[in-house]
C-alpha cells in the first residue's frame, strides 16, 4: 500500500461513487449486517445546546479486509435555506492490518450518495416490481439525489416533489426531468405528492409530520431518512399503524434514534421485537412485504458500516481496483 495518505475531493468522491457503485457498496454493507459480520459500534448523536445542529461521530468495520471506517460532521437544517447539503463531514479509513490512516474522504458526498443508495436498495427489496410512480418529500440536495438513485432499481414514469418553498421544489423538478428524461412534476402540497404513489421518500429533517398514513395507496413504500433523532417526526402514527412491515436498518439504532420508530415504541404500537432489518431481508433471514397491497415502512438514521462500504469502495476506485464485496 502507497505510504501516502489518499485525500479526496468532493468532485473526486462524486466522480468515483457513481449511482450503481453507491448502490452496490450499500448491498454489501446491509448483507455484513444481515449475515453478523460487520462490526458496527454505538454511534454518537447528540443535539447542541447552541442552536439547531446535530452532531454525530462513529466508526464501523464492513470486513477483515477492510480496515475501520469513521465519519465525523453534523446536520444543519437551515442549509437548505442556503442552497447547502444538511450534512457536512469527514471520513477517515484506516489500514486493515497496520491501522495506518489511508484515505481521508469528503464526507458530504459520501453522505448524501450512501444515503440515497440505500434507500434505492431498499424500495428494490421492499416495493412492488410495478412501482413506477414517485412521491418525494423535500426539494434539496439529499431529496433530489433520492430521485436519482431510486430511478436506477425502478422504471420510475413519474415523480412529484413537494417541499414548502415553491421556487425551490419548481427548480428541483426542472432539473431532474431535464437529467432523467421522465415526467416530474412539482406539485402545491404534500398530499397532492403522495396520493396514489408507489413509492414515498420523505428527505425533510421536519419535526412534524409531512407523510400522514391516511393519503398512503394501498401497496404503497414509505422510506422516511430525515427522522434522524427521536423529536423529528416526518411522517405520522398512522403510517406505522397501516404499515405491514416497518423494517429499519438497524433496529437497535432505529429504536433509540428514529423519530417514528421511537414514537410508536412509546405508544404501544409497535414492539422492538416486530421491527425488521433491511440486513436480514436482503440474506433471506426475514420477510417484510407479503401481498402486493401491503404498506411497507422503511426508516434509516444511517449507520457507520455504510460509510465504511462506501469509503473502501471509493478508496479501491481511487487506486484503480476491485470494489471489495462482503
Amino acid at each position: 500500500m502507497p505510504e501516502d495518505i489518499l485525500f479526496l475531493s468532493r468532485g473526486q468522491v462524486e466522480t468515483l461513487f457513481d449511482p450503481d457503485t453507491a448502490i452496490e457498496s450499500q448491498r454489501a454493507a446491509f448483507a455484513a449486517l444481515g449475515q453478523g459480520s460487520a462490526e458496527l459500534p454505538d454511534k454518537i448523536l447528540y443535539s447542541s445546546r447552541f442552536d439547531d445542529s446535530i452532531v454525530f461521530c462513529y466508526a464501523s468495520r464492513l470486513s477483515a479486509d477492510t480496515g475501520a471506517v469513521s465519519k465525523f460532521g453534523s446536520v444543519n437544517p437551515g442549509n437548505a435555506a442556503r442552497g447547502l447539503p444538511n450534512v457536512h463531514a469527514l471520513i477517515t479509513a484506516l489500514d486493515p492490518e497496520t491501522g495506518r490512516p489511508v484515505a481521508v474522504l469528503d464526507g458530504t458526498a459520501v453522505t448524501t450518495l450512501r444515503t440515497a443508495a440505500g434507500s434505492a436498495l431498499a424500495v428494490d427489496a421492499l416495493a412492488r416490481r410495478d412501482a413506477t410512480t414517485l412521491a418525494v418529500l423535500g426539494s434539496g440536495v439529499q431529496a433530489r439525489a433520492h430521485v436519482r438513485a431510486i430511478a436506477r432499481v425502478r422504471r420510475l414514469r413519474s415523480v412529484r416533489i413537494w417541499s414548502p418553498t415553491p421556487h425551490n421544489r419548481q427548480a428541483a423538478a426542472g432539473q431532474l426531468a431535464d437529467e432523467l428524461g421522465i415526467d416530474v412534476q412539482a406539485v402545491r402540497s404534500a398530499e397532492d405528492a403522495v396520493a396514489g404513489a408507489h413509492v414515498v421518500a420523505a428527505c425533510t429533517l421536519s419535526a412534524t409530520p409531512v407523510v400522514l398514513g391516511s393519503w398512503l395507496a394501498k401497496g404503497c413504500t414509505v422510506v422516511s431518512v430525515g427522522s434522524v433523532e427521536p423529536t423529528r417526526c416526518e411522517t405520522d402514527p398512522d403510517v406505522l399503524v397501516r404499515a405491514s412491515a416497518v423494517v429499519v436498518d438497524d433496529p437497535a439504532t432505529a429504536a433509540g434514534h428514529c423519530g417514528p420508530v421511537v414514537a410508536a415504541l412509546r405508544s404501544g404500537d409497535i414492539a422492538e421485537r416486530e421491527l425488521v432489518a433491511l440486513g436480514e431481508v436482503l440474506v433471506g433471514r426475514a420477510t417484510a412485504r407479503a401481498d402486493e397491497d401491503d404498506i411497507v415502512f422503511y426508516g434509516s438514521v444511517g449507520l457507520g458500516v455504510q460509510d465504511a462500504a462506501a469509503a473502501w469502495a471509493v478508496i479501491h476506485r481511487a487506486r484503480g481496483g476491485v470494489r471489495t464485496q462482503a
